[in-house]
């Protein structure tokens, strides 16, 4: 090599350093103007964001430019009508750049490994920023993350070759679409995930039989029309995410919870969450307990004269169910045979990425807008879920609808997961204080709700914990630490895959698996390292774990409800017809 050329490549790898400092220096700066912004707005003083070690950040320049030296000569070297090796990879997962345009035009095979170098450099930045607070480095990470999602090439028109061969094939009728998409959806608020024509609740979604034998300001209660000649005893009452609409449990025939049971010989009960309005912007934690689990609970008992029900708790639904039995066994009351969590958070000691958005700033500052009365609008919430997977549930569709002009297939879970709820905000700030934010719930006698000192320890009956491998809203370690609050004897069960598809996993597909084990209360990973991996759905072993419990088998019923609580309606009811 000529003097000439290593003072040229020498000045090129010393400007790529220079462009990875000031690409570091301004993304840091961004994140600190966010950080005075949000002291200004609360008032509570955010923590000093402190800059990576300079040696780390040496180290990181270099790696930085020189893979961008090798990109750059690979792109050099690449001849008219070849592919070259790629220097960098997408994650395995990512489908951003899986067309064939994005390797076939050297520009845009540029723009892409430019991009995931940009996007490495970025996120080892700040994985490198010494911070001991676990909270706020999860914090940075998930910022950084949607920082670097947000500026992929396949977002933007002039950077995505899929736009143009699209545009191309359908002579700009694409573009078109693409506008229309974007425009209806800005009057809807929110990105379309699923052709929402398809669906409709009561038609084709939560279509279980049964009806409305309850109501108050906050819930429905919907018993099921058996589908048994024989039922056992005992009822089951479950009590869903007030966040959510109950349907998830009851999508279609094929893939409905609450139908499965229902055919398993259950007299099944369950809480239909009213779609809070101005008329309930004051209610509170204290308000939903009594509401719904307890007086749900003395309702189901009124109905079928069964003294101790069987319980589900689905998520936050789970919290408020073990708040509520607390509560009644603080009472001297001995209300239930036996409770499942789903999927459910008693220790919030680790959140996982939801916990990292929950700060005493950002706490402050619902306490202070809706925390003595006002609603969190659903589709808030709706959003803060959907930017914990951007790529998957945002982006992915930003690119379909807007870029490529396409129409989403239909698909039951997101046309549910479109569907929010609002949230009152005395019972949202209450909840992400005591929490998210302080982990009272499992201290015995740290809260007091309905005038009782609540301690789990009181809830002595069998448990069924089920939890999901893969689950990004309630991590399954966390989860599993609830066996050690409760008084009762646990059983844990691990499903494969996430938070929904984990959960709503019909015996009859025999997909994924589970995992299942005897062993006393141990740490979650000596748990999982001793347990047993079953292929199939979790459902048939929760089933036979609830027989225990079930009491003798009796004819089933010929009518739902009662005398005193006549039914009102047909299932699925009106409050979860509601919208946003």
């Amino acid at each position: 090599m000529t003097d000439d050329a290593s003072r040229q490549q020498a000045a090129a790898i010393l400007a790529m350093m220079q462009t990875g400092q000031k690409m570091a220096s301004d993304f840091f700066e961004a994140l600190t103007r966010q950080q005075v912004a949000m002291q200004d707005a609360t008032g509570v003083v955010a923590p000093t964001l402190p800059l990576p070690e300079p040696d780390a950040m040496a180290r990181l320049q270099q790696e930085f430019a020189a893979s961008h030296m090798a990109l750059w000569s690979s792109m050099l070297a690449r001849k008219p009508g070849e592919s070259a090796e790629p220097v960098v990879t997408p994650e395995a997962g990512d489908r951003r750049f899986s067309s064939p345009e994005w390797t076939a035009n050297p520009m845009f095979d540029y723009l892409r490994q430019a991009y995931l170098i940009n996007a490495g450099f970025l996120s080892q930045a700040a994985d490198s920023v010494p911070l001991n607070d676990g909270r706020a480095k999860a914090r940075l990470q998930f910022l950084t993350r949607q920082y670097i999602d947000a500026m992929a090439p396949s977002n933007f028109a002039a950077t995505n070759p899929e736009f143009i061969s699209t545009a191309l094939d359908t002579k700009g009728e694409s573009i078109t679409r693409g506008i229309q998409n974007l425009l209806a959806d800005l009057e809807k608020g929110r990105v379309s995930m699923t052709d929402e024509s398809v669906f409709e609740v009561g038609r084709n979604l939560a279509i279980t039989p049964g009806a409305v034998v309850y109501e108050n300001d906050l819930i429905q209660l919907l018993q099921y029309s058996p589908l048994t000649e024989t039922v056992a005893q005992t009822p089951l009452l479950i009590v869903p995410p007030c966040i959510n609409k109950y349907y998830i449990l009851d999508l279609q025939r094929e893939n409905s919870f609450v139908r499965y049971i229902v055919e398993q010989g259950h007299t099944v009960f369950l809480v239909s969450w009213k779609n809070a309005g101005p008329a309930e912007s004051g209610k509170t934690w204290d308000d939903y307990v009594q509401e719904g689990p307890l007086t749900a609970l003395d309702v189901v008992r009124d109905i079928t004269k069964v003294k101790k029900p069987n319980v589900l708790g689905f998520c936050v639904g789970g919290t408020l169910l073990a708040t509520a039995l607390a509560v009644a066994r603080a009472r001297g009351e001995n209300p239930v045979a036996s409770v499942t969590f789903l999927t459910t958070l008693l220790d919030f000691s680790d959140t996982g990425e939801i916990g990292c958005l929950v700060d005493e700033a950002s706490v402050s500052a619902r306490e202070a807008a809706i925390g003595k009365g006002g609603l969190l609008r659903g589709q808030e919430l709706a959003s803060v879920f959907s930017f914990l997977r951007a790529n998957d549930l945002v982006w992915q569709y930003v690119v379909g609808n807007y870029l490529k002009g396409g129409t989403p297939k239909a698909f039951d879970l997101l046309f549910w997961n479109s569907d929010a709820t609002n949230l009152p905000g005395p019972f949202l700030a209450w909840y992400l204080r005591n929490m998210y934010l302080e982990n009272n719930l499992r201290l015995p006698g740290r809260l007091t709700v309905l005038g009782q000192k609540v301690d789990l320890g009181k809830i002595d009956v069998p448990v069924y914990f089920f939890a999901a491998r893969e689950d990004h809203i309630v991590p399954w370690k966390t989860s599993y630490l609830g066996r050690a609050l409760v008084g009762g004897d646990t059983t844990f069960v691990l499903g494969a895959s996430g938070h929904i598809a984990g959960t709503i996993n019909p015996v009859a597909k025999n997909r994924r698996s589970y995992w299942t084990s005897a062993q006393p209360l141990t740490s979650p990973d000596e748990w999982l390292a001793g347990a047993e991996e079953h292929p199939g759905s979790w459902w048939a072993h929760w089933t036979e774990w609830l027989k225990a419990f079930g009491g003798r088998q009796v004819a089933a019923r010929g009518r739902l409800g009662s005398a005193r609580y006549e039914p009102a309606e047909p299932a699925p009811g009106s409050y979860v017809k509601v919208r946003a």
